[in-house]
């Protein structure tokens, strides 16, 4: 295998395979982003005289050359090159002679992974915000436009109060907005210059370190060169939580939608098209789609402490544990995009229950509402309380309020903030938009 590292020796093809691993296969995704940290390390190099104009623009040319294989897909790394790094390095060797073996002047391939990963990183949070973006959006429009029409609550899975369709979809909108706050410090964590660090310990060589971050666009630099490299495990684990902060919302969310489907309660339906049968129950309408939600969102939850165990217990510096990070958080990534994509998908297709209260099963719903209408007429609370609990035990309570299958949110007077005559979606709104503006 041709190695950076090559003194005249190699290692066995067993100690090549196994410390290799999936990382040449993984390290296609990070090649468009050693490209880009190439050209801006090349550009300080021809500022600080270690490269000649001439020699500049060979190496630049040749660089736009190998992104544009990449844009293409005709970039592969070929089977006896170690890594990505390796096999930029290689091509621009074998098409420039000497002049390819400068670009590695000052820097180490653990600053190169380093930018590479915080490139990578910052592409795909930004992704994840857009898509969290949008999804928060449906869920807004869903709030408002079934803002009146109530639904049971529960606490202890026991029928608790009136709630209402535009509460519960007002809510997980809310929750997406904290847990974007999450996901803009793993961004800034991630948004940090760490090339120039070199093997950990920087270079007797004049780098201009902030060159490359404004080249880079990073909003700033990972100054000292021990922390630079101290941040391989530090960075993947803050994307992890943030990522696993709108997991463990879609989990709850698609919890809820399990149960909702259900037809012992139908509350919800989705079209037959997205759901899925039994081979012996013809009836059937499963929620597949919440259930894979449920199971891969509990998947990248586990990923923060898979990274935390992978990371404990080393010394500062470089180790080749670190490679394990991509196995563990790419495939996250992935499964990220692909819950937010099929969350939006299902959710513009949901049908909502208008009808939930005509059962009787949700007569006692209203019993908080009766106990307040009575204690703002004057009778005390703890009095209201014991009279509607006694009219509950003698099967003689009804609502005063009116016909509680014709009820409407607003017929309720809850006019509170946060409750459901007052969802607050614009202060929401508000709220995302500030967590989201990271530029």
């Amino acid at each position: 295998m041709a190695t950076l590292w090559n003194k005249g020796t190699q290692a066995e093809e067993m100690v090549e395979k196994f410390t290799v691993g999936d990382d040449r296969i993984l390290d296609q995704r990070l090649a468009k982003y050693d490209v880009m940290g190439s050209k801006a390390h090349i550009r300080m190099l021809a500022s600080i005289g270690l490269l000649g104009e001439d020699e500049y623009a060979i190496l630049d040319k040749g660089l736009d050359d190998i992104a544009a294989e990449i844009a293409a897909g005709t970039f592969r790394l070929e089977d006896d090159v170690e890594d990505i790094h390796s096999q930029v390095e290689i091509l621009l060797t074998r098409r420039f002679g000497d002049i390819g073996k400068k670009i590695h002047s000052g820097r180490s391939r653990n600053d190169q992974v380093l930018v590479d990963i915080k490139l990578l990183l910052r592409d795909e949070l930004k992704a994840v915000r857009d898509e969290v973006l949008a999804l928060f959006r449906r869920l807004q429009g869903l709030s408002e436009e079934h803002k009146e029409v109530l639904l049971p609550g529960y606490t202890h899975a026991q029928i608790a109060m009136p709630s209402s369709f535009g509460m519960w979809f007002g809510a997980y909108a809310e929750a997406l907005a904290d847990d974007m706050y999450l996901l803009a410090g793993a961004y800034r964590i991630a948004n940090q210059n760490p090339l120039g660090s070199a093997a950990g310990y920087g270079s007797s060589f004049p780098l201009d370190r902030e060159m490359t971050t404004r080249l880079l666009g990073f909003s700033d630099l990972e100054y000292n060169s021990v922390a630079a490299q101290l941040s391989r495990g530090r960075t993947e684990r803050a994307v992890a939580a943030g990522i696993g902060a709108i997991a463990l919302t879609l989990n709850k969310f698609a919890a809820d939608c399990c149960q909702y489907m259900c037809p012992n309660f139908g509350f919800i339906k989705f079209p037959d098209s997205l759901t899925t049968g039994s081979s012996i129950m013809p009836h059937k309408k499963n929620p597949d789609v919440w259930e894979m939600v449920r199971g891969k969102c509990n998947r990248i939850l586990s990923v923060e402490n898979e990274i935390n165990l992978l990371c404990i217990n080393m010394p500062h510096g470089y180790h080749r544990d670190y490679q394990l990070l991509k196995d563990i958080l790419f495939p996250a990534l992935d499964l990220m995009h692909s819950c937010l994509e099929i969350t939006d998908r299902m959710l513009a297709n949901i049908i909502v229950n208008t009808h939930i209260l005509d059962s009787g099963l949700y007569d006692y719903l209203f019993t908080v509402e009766e106990v307040n209408r009575r204690t703002l007429a004057g009778t005390p609370f703890r009095d209201a309380y014991r009279q509607v609990g006694i009219e509950v035990n003698e099967g003689r309570f009804k609502y005063s309020g009116g016909d509680t299958r014709s009820l409407k949110a607003s017929d309720l007077g809850h006019t509170h903030i946060g409750s459901i005559g007052n969802l607050c979606n614009k202060e929401i709104a508000a709220k995302m938009e500030a967590a989201a503006n990271w530029d």
